[in-house]
């Protein structure tokens, strides 16, 4: 068991730093939204490639424009804490359970 228990505290590991990871790429969408960034600058067109996909789908779901301001990179980020908060940590919880177990 302790083989399995290992194996889902790794994929807990990896799924949190990878919604941290997408978390701070939407902090500096966020960010330069606000500036009128260079649209061929590689960064920002990376920026804009890894966030867009989620964002559109977003938008098309829930219009969350109001007075010009775009919430739905705020709604990702809440989504993405509550990932972390309960997907991430019941893998850590189902993992020391089969530790105990075994």
């Amino acid at each position: 068991m302790f083989i399995v228990a290992n194996f889902l505290i790794a994929v807990a590991q990896v799924i949190h730093y990878v919604l941290e990871a997408y978390k701070w790429i939407i902090i500096a969408r966020a960010v330069i939204s606000w500036v009128n960034p260079d649209p061929y600058n590689p960064i920002v067109r990376f920026l804009y490639s890894v966030t867009e996909p989620v964002l559109y789908r977003l938008r098309r779901v829930l219009p969350l424009y109001a007075g010009g301001i775009d919430f739905s990179p705020i709604l990702v980020f809440v989504a993405i804490i509550f990932l972390q908060q309960f997907l991430v940590q019941s893998l850590y919880d189902l993992a020391r359970s089969l530790q105990f177990m075994g």
